[in-house]
């Protein structure tokens, strides 16, 4: 199957909720929740390709890099490239139900399994969501999913944890930017802020279920250091695709400062209007240890099934691959910023004029 015939059935499936536009940037879907939009003008989600769009890539032709090193281990997953699928559930509720919840998360465990990448679970306000995702996502996938969590009450939060600890996961993670989901207040459920005291805790009985441990949708130095400091093992840095707040920056413009500032302490991955190989490589040199993408799957799992995520993920790679040999980039593990230069700028890489402005601190 062709990703032209995968997202022409998907259009088709997820007609009135999904338009499955050429480019994916959020201009002909703002403000529509439920749906795919992005909340308000759709800025954020805008603001998201752009900010990638932003840095072009300095090539290195003579080189030794033959066969680029594209696997690489993150919060204990092995994974053949450093992608993983992001967490997306409500597909009735956002999609108008083109398949079943249960169908559509098999159909990514399935794809992301043969790809050899890992992939979110979602968690929801309707009963069953997580779960689902537990097991019609984790049979296949065994143990390479990281179910994430809302910020709910301590006690659910703790027996969600637990749940997944008990089926064999080895990480987990608490989207903490779903506090200002609007489809959860549509449905009664809002979810609140943590302080550091409660990410303590749910932290603490990560761990103690053998879990590693993640927070998403930090989109600041500061509140990546405090994650780490309450004792998170990764950070995800993430605007949730545009859907909780408008007029926020684009994830790749504050990914560097982030990444600076842990300096190891904890992994970083980044999600936000990736689009292709390339920019996975992108978000590599700016800081990140592994790279999230949604819609894109979304549309691949809905038009295309498990054939259509595995698809689109070989595809990425592909890419990937050939931007890293443009580049001289030998190793997913070791990505130089130089491999990058802002639009319009000359790149300092072996003595070029025009130096790239330095990206924000």
């Amino acid at each position: 199957m062709e990703l032209n015939e995968i997202r022409d059935r998907a259009r088709e499936l997820s007609r009135g909720f999904c338009r499955v536009c050429p480019s994916c940037d959020g201009r002909a879907c703002a403000g529509e929740i439920p749906g795919m939009g992005g909340a308000g003008t759709a800025a954020s989600f805008k603001n998201n390709l752009a900010a990638l769009a932003a840095y072009e890539f300095v090539t290195s032709l003579i080189h030794d890099v033959k066969r680029p090193e594209l696997r690489t281990e993150v919060m204990g997953l092995s994974l053949s490239m450093p992608l993983m699928i992001a967490p997306v559930g409500g597909i009735s509720f956002n999609l108008g139900g083109p398949v079943s919840e249960s169908v559509y998360q098999r159909a990514v465990g399935e794809g992301a399994k043969a790809a050899g990448i890992s992939c979110g679970t979602p968690d929801a306000a309707a009963d069953g969501v997580f779960e689902t995702g537990l097991t019609d996502a984790g049979k296949p996938l065994d143990h390479l999913i990281m179910p994430f969590v809302k910020p709910w009450e301590p006690e659910l939060v703790k027996a969600k944890l637990e749940l997944a600890s008990r089926i064999g996961c080895k990480a987990a993670a608490m989207d903490l930017d779903s506090a200002g989901l609007a489809t959860l207040r549509i449905m009664k459920r809002p979810c609140l802020p943590k302080g550091m005291r409660e990410i303590r805790e749910i932290a603490d009985h990560a761990h103690a279920f053998g879990l590693k441990f993640a927070i998403k949708g930090l989109m600041t130095a500061d509140d990546a250091l405090r994650a780490a400091d309450s004792g998170a093992d990764g950070v995800i840095v993430s605007n949730h695709g545009g859907r909780v707040l408008d007029s926020m920056p684009g994830t790749a413009y504050v990914l560097p400062s982030v990444a600076r500032a842990l300096r190891g302490r904890a992994a970083v991955f980044c999600d936000g209007g990736v689009r292709s190989g390339g920019d996975i490589l992108k978000m590599l040199a700016l800081g990140a240890d592994c790279v999230m993408a949604g819609r894109p799957f979304t549309i691949a799992a809905v038009g295309g099934g498990a054939e259509g995520v595995a698809r689109l993920a070989a595809s990425w790679r592909q890419e990937l691959e050939t931007s890293m040999i443009m580049t001289g980039t030998a190793s997913v593990n070791d990505v130089p910023d130089a491999v990058l230069c802002r639009r319009g700028h000359w790149s300092t890489r072996g003595g070029t004029r025009d130096p790239a402005p330095p990206v924000p601190s």
